[in-house]
């Protein structure tokens, strides 16, 4: 029996070694990425050191501007359908968050592989700083609502309005996280995954954030496997798991006084919908907007109905 195993165990490394080469995806450059990425209008912007993509589109005259953050591994391109719907009556500024997207890990005058909620929302007070924003309208799905909340937390003269979109913050017990997610916050699966981005794997990840996994195409697949591949991102992709401060902060929420919206999917396997409810309860005065048949990225999922929404949140015609 003993020799048995070891024989299978043998094979079964052989045929590791020979896959290896296979799974193998090598960080890309962000070179190579911004021809089809960064088409115009994106634009890169630093701030106090740090490189940002972003776009910045709409009436320029705009007195508070709307600005949205995504979520993790995703980019400002998660915004696309809201930024068309929004952009001809308002000024609409997307970016990427640093460690996602073109952006890429932290550098300049930031303390480098620090990537907690409040990093990330000083981040963006610093960014609002450099494009001399005095208020906005922010906005943020996922890790990204997260950062809004505590932008608006930190620095609440300069949050005019706030939209939560399935929004971290709370403790919570994910139903279905995503896979990627998962190894990633794995120790040693963790730093294999700095290697290796097999792209069912990231299929996986992006067919459990959708409500409707058919709406998955290969292009949407292509564009978050891109993403992830940037330089640098995989790595902190892993820091960031690792330093989730699940619900550490929400003490500060009930404390926000200003109008927001929720916009939740029901089928959101990652973040509960009793978070949303949780928003809506500690926000006074705030509104919840559920849609049954969506899951954790609904602004991505059904851009038309959940930027209604918006419009009409914003008091727009």
């Amino acid at each position: 029996m003993k020799t048995l195993f070891w024989r299978v165990f043998g094979v079964l490394l052989m045929l590791s070694a020979l896959a290896v080469p296979l799974i193998r995806a090598p960080d890309r450059a962000v070179e190579t990425l911004v021809a089809r990425w960064a088409p115009p209008p994106s634009d890169f912007v630093e701030v106090k050191g740090q490189l940002v993509h972003l776009r910045d589109e709409g009436p320029r005259d705009d007195p508070a501007p709307i600005v949205l953050i995504h979520g993790t591994s995703s980019s400002l391109h998660t915004w696309e359908g809201w930024v068309a719907a929004l952009k001809t009556q308002r000024r609409v500024i997307t970016f990427d968050l640093p460690g996602f997207g073109l952006t890429g890990p932290f550098a300049g005058q930031y303390t480098p592989d620090d990537y907690r909620g409040d990093t990330l929302a000083r981040f963006v007070i610093d960014l609002l700083d450099h494009l001399r924003l005095q208020q906005v309208v922010l906005g943020g799905n996922s890790l990204g609502g997260e950062v809004a909340w505590r932008v608006a937390s930190l620095a609440p003269q300069r949050v005019q309005r706030l939209i939560l979109v399935d929004a971290a913050g709370y403790d919570f017990v994910p139903e279905n996280m995503p896979l990627g997610f998962r190894l990633a916050r794995l120790p040693v699966i963790s730093w294999l995954s700095e290697h290796f981005l097999p792209r069912g794997l990231v299929e996986a990840s992006v067919r459990s954030v959708y409500g409707d996994p058919r709406k998955v195409n290969p292009a949407l697949i292509e564009r978050y496997e891109e993403m992830t591949l940037r330089e640098g991102n995989r790595r902190a992709l892993r820091l960031r798991m690792q330093q989730l401060e699940m619900g550490e902060h929400a003490a500060r929420i009930p404390q926000l006084k200003l109008p927001t919206l929720v916009i939740w999917g029901a089928k959101d396997q990652l973040i509960p919908p009793a978070s949303g409810e949780h928003f809506a309860r500690d926000i006074a005065g705030s509104r919840l907007v559920v849609f049954p048949e969506l899951g954790h990225v609904p602004m991505e999922e059904d851009p038309a109905r959940t930027a209604g929404l918006v419009r009409d949140f914003l008091g727009l015609r």
